[in-house]
């Protein structure tokens, strides 16, 4: 599983969480009493991210904190701040959830079933990617069980704890064609959490490593010749390798609000959520989802991504992160959950205090369970967990939805983000 990589992303970061877990929040602890530690010069940061460039920025007078002290009746410290959080209608132990991985060849196999493992285990909200059940199979027909949906789910119940968790299942027009929410829905597999209110269908309509397509993968010619009613397929690379594109399907407002509609009257007992890239009009999207009841409202940045796609999309299509949510902040949905190269603490929460109910882990939860399929993951979860702990405490609050606007600066302009 090492063998995975993700050029351009802190992989050594990540890996290093995974191996160590909550005292990678730190430098190494044989450095203590030698090595001073302090800001390094600012070109070390992520200068074209803006999300990256925001400044966390507590304040002096901490009126929550005093409420805690009260109510503890003892000074709080960072192990007072609860991360639970109610995701998309899921309780989750963390305001976190992983991100869609989809059919691609990377999450594939072991990897994805140790990821749904440890996902489970951790008590936090997984979402199964589109086009799975269309190139791999369900499950119920012999297919390799290590790649088929029903695999990856029975994996992740298989671990998860009572009370925690849940799986959005993502659908994308080929998935439609193949009824995946219909075989999900009636498969008995499902049923625990479709009565525990731990299942939901995620409607995809788009992402953000490849904004307006949809999801693409490599495929050899056998393996290719058995989709090609069902997928376009392009044999561009020579080598008798194809590229295997899926349809990135056609919304109007209000052809999405109809779409919405149906999932709630076809299927009343599961959450429904709505996927979004990070196109222009994501503020007027976000709105028709909510409205028409979406339980959830997911938007990815255009720095996330885990799949294949093309080189030329990845500097230059779709909006940033950041942009993303203050295009959003005149009337966010209230649950919001944002993706796109989240890894640590700080990102997640510049993105709480920016209007998210949740982040999404994508390419950093790949990484930590190819590190280790046992535990890395978990070791990865409880590093981030500290940071965000440490992060949200000195602010003064003790549970993420205390935060917001005020928590966060940009520089460069005079006030918080509230002011702007």
């Amino acid at each position: 599983m090492s063998d995975v990589s993700a050029p351009g992303f802190p992989e050594e970061e990540v890996r290093r969480r995974a191996r160590a877990g909550a005292a990678a929040a730190f430098p190494p602890a044989e450095e203590y009493g030698h090595v001073l530690f302090g800001a390094g010069r600012p070109e070390e940061a992520s200068p074209w991210d803006a999300l990256d460039a925001l400044r966390i920025v507590p304040p002096l007078f901490l009126p929550q904190r005093l409420a805690k002290l009260i109510d503890l009746g003892r000074e709080p410290d960072y192990r007072d701040v609860e991360l639970a959080t109610v995701i998309g209608g899921f309780t989750s132990s963390l305001p976190v959830y992983v991100s869609a991985t989809g059919s691609t060849r990377a999450a594939g196999g072991d990897l994805g079933l140790a990821l749904s493992r440890q996902a489970g285990a951790l008590g936090i909200p997984m979402v199964i990617g589109e086009n799975v059940v269309p190139v791999n199979g369900y499950g119920r027909l012999g297919e390799a069980a290590d790649r088929t949906l029903l695999g990856r789910l029975r994996a992740y119940t298989g671990q998860l704890p009572d009370g925690l968790g849940g799986v959005a299942v993502q659908q994308s027009t080929e998935d439609a064609d193949a009824e995946v929410w219909n075989l999900v829905h009636s498969d008995p597999a499902a049923l625990p959490l479709l009565e525990s209110g731990r299942l939901a269908f995620e409607l995809k309509v788009g992402q953000g490593a490849k904004p307006g397509l949809g999801g693409m993968t490599v495929l050899d010619r056998e393996a290719a010749a058995a989709l090609g009613d069902r997928f376009g397929l392009d044999p561009l690379f020579g080598d008798g390798r194809v590229l295997r594109a899926a349809t990135p399907g056609t919304f109007t407002a209000e052809i999405l609000r109809q779409q919405i509609r149906l999932m709630r009257n076809n299927y009343p007992r599961v959450r429904i959520w709505v996927k979004l890239y990070p196109g222009r009009d994501v503020a007027e999207a976000a709105r028709v989802a909510h409205e028409a009841g979406a339980d959830a409202v997911v938007v990815d940045g255009a720095e996330g991504g885990t799949g294949w796609a093309p080189g030329v999309f990845l500097p230059h299509v779709g909006l940033p992160l950041a942009e993303c949510l203050r295009r959003l902040t005149a009337a966010p949905p209230p649950c919001l959950l944002v993706s796109g190269r989240m890894w640590e603490g700080a990102r997640a929460v510049k993105s709480l205090a920016l209007g998210a109910r949740a982040v999404g882990l994508g390419r950093a939860a790949l990484l930590a369970v190819a590190e280790d399929p046992e535990s890395g993951l978990r070791r990865f979860a409880d590093c981030l967990a500290l940071e965000l702990r440490l992060l949200i405490s000195a602010l003064g609050k003790y549970a993420p939805g205390a935060l917001d606007r005020e928590d966060v600066w940009s520089p460069g302009n005079s006030g918080t983000i509230s002011d702007q």
